[in-house]
Order: structure tokens, then sequence, then C-alpha cells
């Protein structure tokens, strides 16, 4: 791939000395991605992420044990001060949401702090964690300056690529997704665009601003969040008219142009979350979001409807509520990978027991410890087949799927409800479908 040449005040992408602030599921992956060919100090606050790293496991199973051999320049720290050797930083920590559902910049504070202490004349810092259009250069960029006691646009640059990874999914990596870049100047931008252009195969897209690009990502999001609230708002009024939603889906989509959405409980990092950082955002300029929040509520609510839908089935089987024994399986917010993050699975759990109902969680690919922490959860081993007065099969994980529904029914006594909130099987398979 042709390197272009930018001429600008800092470091050229032939002399990047890369440093990766955050190695989760988006910062690991592109730390091991530039290490191939571009000096990258690996850093994160974790010492023990740090040493499993070093061992070449990855706890998020993002990156396969043979993809650290191939990354011959990355070396990981959580010594901050291992920073200090680096020209460009890319900042790619957690953006989440605090209880009353406002962002919580909290770690991207702390990293630009942690940043803004090595920071260099020249120096130029990337970030790539999902935020409102506007934080870097009104957030972001004054910790910098304080930290550092730099002037930005003068000795030191920004750009903001937002992140698009999607965990779990094997078909669409790093390398394979178009980047969006840009920069604070047009000379920033250029090499911003330039130095991902070094990993990303499938091309990169500059935006015309870094508000731009900040923008762009929590679109991306709030669209899909809106499409799943709308499908998932049809179940409900399908399900009251005793019509099988996905059946619906089906036939509509024989339309060229009918979105292949399906309902379900949505949660992770990402449609879940980054509709508030665009709704806050939008509420500090005077404007009241009304189809974005009105989504969110729909989709916030989904667990607690799946919970009354199981207990008005088991009712209907004479099945005694309090008391009952449900089985739910899968915890992560989705298949086929152990990510916890902003799961709705924990809303259908409380909901049954808002019912007086003891539930079991089982779940493969989630580490217990990890559940116990996050959620006060003690997720089972291994199910016990016939115990269960209901199952809820809330995570199409591909071992679920394969089980079929038959495999499923094993867990319940002779009377019970299986409720296949994924769409696995075909109608008729389970008792429920939402």
């Amino acid at each position: 791939m042709l390197e272009r040449e930018i001429d600008m005040p800092g470091p050229s992408v032939e002399t990047t000395r890369l440093g990766i602030v955050g190695l989760g599921y988006v910062g690991l992956p592109l730390a091991v991605e530039f290490g191939k060919n571009t000096a990258v100090v690996g850093y994160d606050i974790n010492a023990a992420r740090i040493d499993a790293l070093r061992a070449g496991h990855d706890t998020t199973l993002e990156v396969e044990e043979c993809a650290f051999c191939d990354a011959r320049h990355l070396r990981f720290t959580h010594d901050a001060r291992d920073l200090a050797q680096c020209n460009v930083y890319m900042v790619t920590v957690p953006t989440p949401i605090d209880a009353h559902r406002c962002p919580d910049l909290t770690p991207l504070i702390r990293a630009s702090e942690t940043v803004g202490k090595v920071l260099k004349r020249g120096d130029v810092v990337i970030y790539e964690s999902t935020v409102y259009p506007g934080a870097t250069e009104e957030d972001c960029v004054p910790v910098l300056e304080r930290a550092s006691g730099l002037t930005f646009n003068r000795d030191f640059f920004v750009g903001y690529s937002p992140e698009r990874i999607n965990p779990g999914d094997r078909q669409h990596r790093l390398p394979m997704i178009t980047k969006v870049t840009s920069g604070s100047t047009p000379e920033i931008a250029d090499f911003v665009d330039a130095l991902y252009a070094r990993i990303v195969t499938a091309g990169t897209h500059k935006a015309p601003s870094i508000r731009v690009a900040e923008a762009a990502k929590v679109i991306e999001n709030t669209q899909r969040d809106l499409n799943i609230a709308l499908v998932n708002e049809l179940a409900i009024i399908f399900n009251r008219m005793g019509i099988d939603t996905h059946a619906v889906l089906e036939a509509a989509g024989t339309k060229w142009n009918f979105l292949p959405f399906r309902p379900g409980l949505v949660g992770g990092h990402c449609i879940g979350v980054d509709p508030y950082y665009l709704t806050h955002k939008a509420e500090a300029v005077g404007y009241h979001p009304q189809i974005i929040l009105a989504g969110r509520r729909l989709n916030d609510g989904m667990g607690a409807y799946v919970a009354s839908q199981l207990i008005k089935a088991m009712l209907r089987r004479c099945i005694q509520v309090n008391g009952a024994r449900v089985l739910v399986m899968g915890l992560a917010f989705k298949e086929n990978c152990p990510d916890l993050r902003n799961t709705r699975v924990i809303d259908v759990i409380e909901g049954l027991r808002d019912y007086g109902v003891a539930v079991d969680v089982h779940d493969p690919w989630v580490d217990a410890e990890a559940a116990r922490t996050e959620y006060g959860l003690n997720p089972i081993p291994q199910p016990e087949e016939g115990r269960y007065d209901a199952v809820v099969v809330a995570v199409g994980h591909t071992r679920f799927r394969d089980a079929k529904a038959k495999g499923m029914r094993h867990f319940g006594r002779d009377n019970h409800v299986l409720y296949d909130l994924k769409g696995l099987w075909g109608a008729g398979e389970s008792d429920l479908r939402l």
C-alpha cells in the first residue's frame, strides 16, 4: 500500500511511535494490527490484563494467541511512564453511561490526563472512544492542555477515528471495516488518514471535521437502535393479536428494500448506550429529542416485557409461579462472545425474580467471576435435566442453536415453557417466540 508523504509539524507515518491507551475490545486489536509494522506501546491500568497479554492470552477472545506472534513491534505495559517514548497516542477507553443514563466521561478524562503528562511538542492524540459531537475538542483537549502545559493546534494536535469493532464477529475484523478518520487541521487529517491506511485494507473515509466523525459514530448505532425498537413494538402488537412476528418479518422480507431487523434485547456497549450521548448533547443545545428517546424507552423495557410474557405462559400451563425455577440460557449481551457490558438479560432475570421466581443462569462463554463482580450472579456450570418450570434461551450462542429446541427441553420438567427469545428455531418448536 502506498503511503502519502505528509508535510506537517509532527511525526510522519514512517516515524510514528504509537501508544495505545486502553487494551480492551477496541484497543487490543488496534495494537496487534499496528504492531506488525509500527513500534507500539500498549498501555492499560489493569496489571492483570497486561500480564495475560504478555503471556499471549486475550480474555475478550477478540485476538487469537497466534496473532500476538505477528505483532513483533508491540510491547505491553501498565506503567504510564513508558508512553513518554511515543509521539502518537490512540485513546480507546470505554465511554459508558451512569445510573441516570447520562454520559460518563470519567475514563476518557483520566486517559487524557495520562496522555497529557507525557505529551510533547509535535505529538498527535487520536481518540477512538464513542462520544457526542464536540467532546474531543471541548472536553478532552482542555485536559491535554492543562496536563501538558502545551497549546492545542500549535504544540500538539488531535484526531478522531471512531471505533467500529463488533465483538464476537469473526467476519468483520478491524482491517476489513472502512475507517472514518479526521484531524484538527487539514494536515493532521491527512496524517491520521494515512496512518490508519497502513492497517485497514477496506479503505478509509476522511471526514471534513472531528465533529462530523463524532456525529457519524453516534448515529450509526442510534439508527440501529430505532430500527430494533420499531420491530420490538411490532412484536408486542402482533403478540396481542396472536400473530407470529417472525412469520410476518419473513413475509415482509421478500420485498427487496425491507430491512431485516429482528426483535430482541438491546444491550452492549454501543447500541444501548450511544443514543444517550447524542440526546445529551441535543438537550445541551436546547432540543429535546423525541423519536430517539422513545426508541430507547421501548428497548429498555423489553426485559420486563419478556418476563411478563413468560409468567403469563406459565400460568396458562397451570404452573405455580411463586417458587418456580427458571433456567436462563445466556448472559452475554450478544452471541458467541464473553462481553457482559450492559447486557439486558439482567432485566429479564430481575423481572422474573420480582414474581418470586428462582432463576439459574448458564452461559459457557461468560467468566463466572466477571458475572459475580458486575451483576452479583453466580452462573451454574451445567444445568440439571428435568429441573426447570421454564427455559429462556436469551442469547443465540451457536452451541445453544445447535442443541435445538429438543435439547433445551431436556432441562424442563414434564410441564414446562420454552421461550425462544432469539428466534433460533422454527414456529412450533418452542412455546414462545418474541
